[in-house]
């Protein structure tokens, strides 16, 4: 636990208090009555009866981005809305999620990759134990070829955006895979007030066009975007990103019928400038904002179809989502530069063509449980992964010169889950949930002993209880299981693909790595709106616990199972709207990230973020608007004795708007406005120069960008 409140007994007790599997009594109990309940009351329903002015609502699961009581269901539930992402000021698209309290997003990379994600106490690497989705579909990757979880948010048009729901914690049934730190899903507008055309461009050759419209057609709105985007950045070796973003989609509503189609495509490249080392920059040999290899980029692609469907019942609702997604990446890095191959380089190439189909339903009942009204949901969720190859091989200057490993991978997912919500008195609620999930791993290697075929499932039970003593208070007790699963290679990886041997570096022998790692969160949470008029404050103390880490390996640009971890936290968010126009918000995240078990390396976890803070004003005062951001990213551990740390870290980012009239608006926007010299990522691991006679453990940098100013003319019609 953080220094503060370490030797709090109160808390430790109350987290204590908190339900443990041998409750999971209860949670039958509360899931399994209000089941038999609805066998009963479904035989009679059979399609849309009465209306619904005549069926008694519970109102316990919708968000709302301002007034949350009686809605959300734990302290860290909530809804950002585009207008609270207008005024926001971003480096990149990505840092939308920065919305979400706690969250930092950085970049190790070119911009063209995954963004790394830090949030309660995680490095996220790219995207791990967070999940996000869009549309209903999911960012999230399995067994990627740059790492397990990849999320790459580059193909959302931040202008689209209509809300952005997170969650943190393990508490909700219908948050599978990836979501034991938390979950955010991305709306986008369904049409237009008027269609729009935004040009920026900026320093370093920085330009972005954005044009979407919608239109009536036929019973519903056609609603279709593209956006042209890239940059150089301040980097020696010009990036050359390019970016091209392209959304066409069609939305109808007809009687009790909700239904949009969706495609979106993604094409972009870039030349990358990753870590280096610390020494290199001390010494010379390149400044903060150089290159060591020249030749590190990358190309990705990304199309997806996607329908969604939501259907109204006199009783409650249905909803399906069904998906495809093809992507591809090939990603060039050198992390180590001579450590592995003195002669040609540790260049490597991260390579996968990538087919995703999926489908997730919903059921939901408002029913009575015995005179209270109650909601029950039934879901189930499918996904097939096929990567058709994935491979890691050995290059020099984009140019492969050897194959580390490629593997055929076909991982099917399912879960089946039920919640329910249950007002038992006007002050307190229940929410109980039990999710189950099977996996099945197929992979067919080039080195025969790691190809395989295995199957896991994993049940994850969860509880929360709420108590509303008031209109302006509400308590929040929340226990729940989730998981995130490992690479399908890991799971039937029995030999090293670079030496052919059975043991590792180590000389232990090589283990398959468990398929379904468990996570078990507890949190109490209190939520306050009457501290003061149009404030509001949410405040959570927090444990998780994870069977397994991933750790990030700097040598091979992967991650890997390692040690058992507890982490826990104080979050405090408030949300202030002092007149109409004006949103003030200010958000503090404390946490300590230890593994369990005892090692002589240490007990910290390598990359672990501590402490963050954030406070943002955004206001909008007659043709003036705009606003202004000040992000604290703590230090933190980047060995695990603690004895190597990242620094501290605090950027102010600005943006400013005048509306010359009701169609022409111009903006300044200023990244790092403080032009502070400061660290995006650290890591600390061993490297060699070409001009060295042997590693050294070293840390190497990814530098923030420097003061950057962009200008843009924004036009509707």
């Amino acid at each position: 636990m953080y220094a503060p409140f370490r030797s709090s007994v109160v808390a430790a007790g109350v987290l204590r208090l908190l339900p443990q599997p041998p409750q999971l009594a209860l949670l039958s109990l509360l899931l399994l009555t209000p089941l038999a309940s609805l066998i009963s009351q479904t035989a009679h329903a059979g399609g849309v009866q009465g209306t619904p002015e005549q069926v008694n609502s519970v109102t316990i699961t919708a968000l709302n981005s301002r007034a949350q009581i009686g809605l959300a269901d734990s302290a860290n539930q909530g809804m950002i809305t585009a207008e609270q992402l207008e005024n926001r000021p971003l480096a990149r698209t990505g840092e939308l999620l920065e919305a979400v309290p706690g969250m930092i997003v950085t970049q190790h990379s070119g911009d063209g990759k995954a963004n790394q994600y830090y949030v309660r106490g995680f490095n996220l690497d790219h995207g791990t134990d967070f999940r996000t989705s869009v549309l209903g579909m999911p960012v999230n990757m399995l067994s990627h070829a740059h790492g397990q979880g990849y999320s790459d948010l580059n193909f959302v048009i931040p202008e689209l955006v209509s809300t952005i729901q997170y969650k943190k914690g393990t508490y909700y049934a219908e948050e599978g895979d990836f979501s034991a730190a938390g979950a955010a899903a991305f709306d986008y507008k369904r049409r237009l007030e008027q269609g729009l055309m935004n040009l920026e461009i900026g320093q370093y050759r920085y330009h972005r066009l954005v044009f979407a419209n919608s239109t009536q057609s036929g019973p519903g709105n056609l609603l279709y975007a593209l956006e042209v985007a890239g940059q150089d950045g301040p980097w020696q070796l010009p990036e050359r990103y390019q970016r091209v973003n392209a959304v066409l989609s069609y939305s109808w509503k007809s009687g009790a019928d909700d239904v949009r189609i969706s495609a979106m495509g993604l094409d972009s490249s870039w030349h990358s400038t990753d870590q280096i080392p610390q020494r290199a920059i001390t010494t010379g040999l390149v400044d903060r904002y150089g290159a060591l290899d020249p030749s590190d980029g990358g190309n990705t692609a990304r199309y997806s179809l996607s329908l969604n469907w939501k259907r109204q019942f006199s009783d409650g609702s249905f909803r399906s989502n069904a998906y495809m997604i093809r992507s591809r990446l090939d990603l060039y890095s050198n992390f180590t530069y001579s450590l592995d191959d003195r002669i040609q380089g540790d260049q490597f190439n991260q390579s996968e063509k990538r087919t995703v189909i999926g489908w997730d339903g919903e059921r939901k009942w408002r029913h009575q449980l015995a005179g209270f009204d109650s909601e029950t949901n039934l879901g189930l969720q499918l996904r097939t992964d096929r990567l058709s190859p994935v491979g890691l091989y050995s290059t020099r200057a984009q140019q492969r010169l050897s194959t580390t490993r490629e593997d055929r991978i076909n991982e099917a997912t399912s879960a089946l889950y039920l919640s329910n919500t249950t007002q038992w008195t006007g002050w307190f609620r229940t929410l109980a949930g039990l999710r189950a999930d099977r996996y099945s791993f197929e992979v067919i290697s080039d080195l025969s002993a790691n190809s395989g075929q295995r199957t896991a499932h994993i049940v994850s039970p969860k509880l929360s209880l709420i108590f509303s003593p008031d209109k302006t208070t509400e308590l929040y007790a929340n226990w729940g299981q989730g998981f995130h699963s490992n690479d399908a290679r890991g799971v039937t990886q029995t030999t090293d693909p670079k030496t052919g041997l059975t043991t590792d570096a180590d000389g232990q022998v090589i283990t398959r790595a468990t398929p379904l790692v468990k996570a078990t969160g507890k949190e109490i949470g209190l939520r306050l709106t009457g501290l003061a008029p149009h404030l509001q404050t949410s405040i959570s103390l927090w444990r998780l616990d994870l069977a397994s880490e991933l750790l990030f390996v700097g040598d091979a640009g992967n991650t890997e199972a390692s040690r058992p971890s507890r982490r826990t936290g104080l979050e405090i968010a408030n949300y202030y709207t002092p007149v109409a126009g004006w949103i003030i918000d200010a958000d503090i995240a404390l946490s300590r990230a230890r593994f369990r078990n005892a090692d002589l390396a240490g007990p910290y976890i390598p990359g672990a973020i501590e402490r963050t803070a954030s406070i943002g004003l955004s206001a909008t005062e007659g043709p003036w608007s705009g606003g202004l951001r000040l992000r604290y990213f703590g230090g933190r551990p980047l060995i695990e004795d603690n004895s190597v740390r990242s620094g501290a870290s605090t950027l102010v980012n600005a943006k400013l708007a005048y509306a010359i009239n009701k169609k022409i608006k111009v903006t300044a926007e200023v990244i790092n406005v403080l032009n502070r010299q400061v660290s995006d990522v650290d890591y600390y691991y061993a490297s060699q120069l070409p001009s060295e006679s042997a590693p050294v453990n070293d840390i190497h940098t990814h530098p923030a960008e420097p003061r950057v100013l962009r200008i843009g003319l924004h036009l509707t019609f």
